[in-house]
């Protein structure tokens, strides 16, 4: 669509998509997304609630310190992507359609397929392992000759992203008592978006000083930390199921 029509079609049907999802979240009960209601202490406060619990429970604190650095490589990676494809590998719109389709086919396969993983690995053995395999394939394809070599590695990273998203979100919903999961979530990815941004502000002169596939290496190497944080924290005991009291 890029390729024959230009952005405009394509942004018109990305919004078609939000306009449709919103739509379909608007037709559930508001009574069927909670069990009941916690009285609030004030904004400040309920946050203020959710970073304590954050800060004092392994799980959560294990998801709060490993994404955050995730979300750096994930905003060198959305960032420098386009440029990778269609300069680095030389391979146009299409090309670029191509890589984004495999990152798509990627989360799809990992998160289908996070649960059959969970019950033979575990949570801490896959969320480590999934998030290394983002580093080994975002790396394999920031130094890809050509589209058809970075296709698969994309795949694979994007893989591992999937089932760790599921990871992510298991770790959240085990850690934190039902009453103050919401303010723990609002706590996590406030912290995680927050960084998203910035690492996007930071990837757009890093790319044009150093080149995609460099911002890339860069990605993978982040990935790679953030596994190493996950596997550390994990045999300490962080990404152990139990319900904060």
């Amino acid at each position: 669509m890029l390729a024959f029509d230009g952005p405009a079609a394509a942004y018109w049907l990305n919004a078609a998509t939000f306009v449709v999802s919103a739509a379909l979240l608007a037709r559930i009960p508001a009574a069927r997304l909670q069990l009941g209601r916690v009285e609030s202490r004030g904004h400040w406060q309920d946050v203020g609630d959710g970073l304590r619990l954050v800060l004092r429970t392994p799980a959560l604190l294990l998801v709060l310190m490993v994404w955050n650095v995730v979300m750096f490589g994930n905003a060198a990676i959305n960032v420098a992507e386009v440029a990778l494809a269609k300069v680095s590998l030389d391979s146009g719109d299409i090309g670029f359609g191509v890589l984004i389709g495999a990152g798509g086919l990627g989360l799809t396969l990992g998160s289908l397929l996070a649960g059959s993983l969970l019950d033979r690995f575990g949570t801490r053995s896959l969320y480590a392992t999934g998030i290394f395999l983002m580093g080994v394939g975002y790396g394999v394809a920031a130094v890809a000759p050509d589209i058809w070599i970075a296709v698969p590695a994309v795949v694979l990273a994007a893989f591992g992203n999937g089932a760790a998203v599921v990871c992510n979100a298991l770790l959240v919903q085990r850690g934190a008592p039902d009453e103050l999961r919401g303010r723990v979530f609002t706590v996590i990815m406030a912290s995680n978006y927050t960084l998203l941004g910035a690492g996007m502000v930071a990837a757009g002169p890093l790319t044009d000083a150093f080149g995609a596939r460099w911002v890339w290496g860069g990605a993978a190497a982040a990935y790679v930390v953030a596994a190493l944080l996950a596997s550390v924290l994990a045999r300490r005991g962080a990404a152990e199921p139990a319900v904060a009291a």
